[in-house]
């Protein structure tokens, strides 16, 4: 656990990381630095967009209606956020409509469609991309028909999609039953917007099967596919050559004979002999709907569930953990065929989170063989070295004062701490050893160490942060991604500068308490401790 625990909410339904067996709707309760580490900071964007996708076979009229309301909405969003703007401008600046369009469902024809728009920069608006989103997608409202709808900024960050979980199955009807199920789950939290999977449903279609006495009358199934083809969709029936061009001559059914589904049925099949028989007579016709598209890996029937969410009241690390633990044991259990993987930013920040582990765990060691080397000793590195975790104090306090969320770009600062805050550490150890070869009791050496060695430790520390102070409070777009490591520094430094003045003294001390620190009897040379492990 982290600090927080399930909360019961009202309204929105939402759902909530905790302790306990959540009830049915809940609600994210928990200061955001306790959850889970971001893998990247959301910096927001001067575009936003909203994907349209209709079903298959959905004519143009009735897309350009949903685009219509979509972007009527818009207009109302405009009125809205207008007047909080500097200087009266408006918000929107530009809207573009493209049709045939959709990244999110990689999908082309007249049912699919993207709203693009441009607003003020982020460094002149006044409102959250956020909450300009949030007021668009309530103005919209519901549209009935709709596959899915998204409200989103362009661009993907390089952690990937929030939410990506991915259902691996060999049969379709069962992976969309458990989809439907997870995106019901998913959409109860708080803060979560626009869950949709890609298996989406095709085309209307007819399926056609063999009658019994079909094939005794010559007729097999490529047969009537053929003589289908040629009515409805045309063949070749000959080539004429007219000077030195040539011309295929085409034939097909007219036009109002194959305008009506009906026409289909009571299309007369030519047999073997030569007689003919209507469609519905050899064959069952059977009205149907396939899939859009299929997608596979490893060769795996596989479903993708997505979902975006409002990085102010929800995390996508947080929510995904809730949900592996707490849900997907039970739908896998429902549907044993299937299995669950995570993917997207969940996935892509717990790979980071492991690689930086590894590099911060060999920069530790690192440290400890150089210090070791430079006082004989394995006890006094571990000393120096304490002073490290300490930073971690001045990092979590320096994101909640700043209002900022704990993303890897904080941890690589806090992981660079690592080689900066052992210097006034450093610095402290040796002149104390200097006081203990002058003759100097180990507790007194320590007192006198702090006090004599406090201006040269503060400097060595102010000057750092002096220099990262411009770009802690830089406002330009392009500075944000660096303030959470010139935060982690920054905080970090601060706290470690009071404690290494207290923590390492007093470790010594502790030390030499225990019998671990003692005088060498032979005089040392320069460069070398008199301090050793017993």
């Amino acid at each position: 656990m982290r600090g927080c625990r399930v909360v019961p909410v009202t309204g929105t339904a939402g759902a909530q990381t905790g302790c306990r067996r959540p009830s049915r709707f809940w609600g994210l309760g928990c200061p955001k630095i306790y959850h889970e580490v971001e893998d990247s900071l959301d910096i927001e964007g001067d575009t936003i967009e909203a994907r349209i996708l209709l079903p298959q076979g959905t004519p143009l009229w009735r897309t350009e209606a949903v685009v219509e309301q979509v972007t009527d909405g818009l207009k109302k969003v405009d009125e809205t956020f207008t007047p909080l703007q500097p200087g009266g401008q408006h918000l929107l600046k530009n809207v573009q409509i493209r049709f045939n369009s959709n990244m999110d469902a990689n999908e082309a024809g007249p049912h699919v469609a993207t709203v693009t728009v441009d607003l003020l920069t982020a460094e002149e608006r006044s409102g959250s991309l956020d909450d300009v989103i949030n007021q668009w997608r309530s103005e919209v409202g519901d549209i009935p028909d709709l596959d899915a709808l998204s409200f989103k900024e362009p661009v993907i960050g390089p952690g990937g999609i929030p939410m990506e979980i991915r259902l691996v199955g060999d049969d379709l009807d069962q992976l969309k039953q458990a989809s439907r199920e997870l995106q019901s789950w998913l959409s109860r939290y708080r803060g979560v917007f626009d869950v949709s999977d890609n298996l989406r449903p095709g085309k209307p279609e007819l399926r056609l099967s063999l009658k019994e006495g079909a094939l005794s009358l010559g007729l097999d199934a490529f047969t009537i596919a053929n003589q289908l083809r040629a009515a409805f969709h045309g063949t070749t029936a000959t080539e004429i050559q007219v000077g030195p061009e040539s011309y295929e001559i085409d034939v097909r059914l007219m036009d109002q004979d194959r305008s009506d589904l009906t026409d289909i049925e009571m299309f007369r099949i030519t047999t073997a002999a030569g007689d003919q028989v209507p469609l519905s007579a050899v064959a069952y016709i059977e009205h149907d709907r396939g899939y859009a598209s299929i997608q596979r890996v490893n060769g795996r029937r596989t479903i993708t569930v997505q979902g975006d969410i409002d990085s102010r009241i929800a995390n996508a690390a947080e929510i995904v953990g809730h949900t592996k633990k707490h849900y997907l044991p039970q739908l896998l259990e429902r549907y044993p065929g299937i299995s669950a993987g995570i993917e997207g930013e969940s996935k892509r920040t717990a790979k980071t989170a492991a690689s930086m582990l590894r590099a911060f765990g060999i920069g530790l060691v690192g440290i400890f063989i150089l210090l070791s080397f430079q006082f004989r000793s394995y006890i006094e590195p571990v000393v120096v070295m304490t002073v490290i975790p300490l930073a971690l104090i001045g990092v979590v306090w320096g994101h909640l004062l700043m209002g900022l969320n704990l993303t890897m770009p904080g941890v690589i600062g806090f992981a660079s701490l690592s080689g900066i805050v052992v210097n006034d550490s450093i610095l402290l150890v040796e002149f104390l050893k200097l006081r203990v070869r002058e003759g100097h009791a180990i507790v007194e050496a320590a007192k006198m160490a702090s006090r004599e060695r406090f201006r040269a430790v503060l400097l060595t520390s102010i000057t750092t942060i002096a220099g990262l102070i411009p770009l802690l409070l830089e406002k330009s777009m392009q500075a944000q991604i660096l303030i959470p490591l010139a935060t982690s520094i920054v905080f970090g430094l601060l706290a470690t500068t009071m404690l290494v003045l207290l923590v390492v003294p007093a470790l010594f001390s502790i030390l030499n308490d225990f019998g671990l620190l003692s005088e060498q009897d032979e005089e040392e040379t320069p460069g070398t401790s008199d301090l050793s492990v017993q």
